[in-house]
């Protein structure tokens, strides 16, 4: 599958944005499916992730209260929400899915097979 991530863009500090990971066949809905970040000189790291079965969700604690992921299969369409964001939320965001991602590894980015190319968001102060 093929993901293409788009959303990002400049923001304020305390604004809010919407990702969006498009894949390119019917096949999302049997995958799990993530969100990374990666911010200038740091690793890439993870911030959401939405299991295939059941639908729950995970994030980095630091944004557990103010970000959302979610999915709509009928759109093929993975979303990242993302409120009252910061200056440290300063990122290029990748969305990742693979199939098979066991719970102990669902935060880990060795665990995605496929991956998206990349949106920037900048958070201004």
């Amino acid at each position: 599958v093929q993901l293409q991530a788009s959303g990002g863009g400049l923001v304020q500090a305390g604004g809010a944005l919407r990702l969006s990971c498009a894949a390119s066949d019917s096949t999302l809905s049997s995958y799990t499916v993530a969100w990374f970040r990666q911010a200038p000189g740091k690793e890439r790291e993870f911030v959401a992730a939405h299991r295939r079965n059941g639908g729950y969700t995970y994030y980095k604690d630091s944004v557990k209260s103010r970000f959302t992921i979610s999915r709509d299969n009928a759109k093929n369409t993975v979303y990242l929400q993302m409120n009252s964001l910061k200056p440290e939320d300063t990122a290029v965001y990748y969305c990742a899915a693979s199939s098979g991602v066991i719970l102990s590894s669902i935060r880990q980015k060795d665990a995605y097979a496929y991956w998206g190319q990349g949106t920037l968001v900048t958070v201004s102060s």
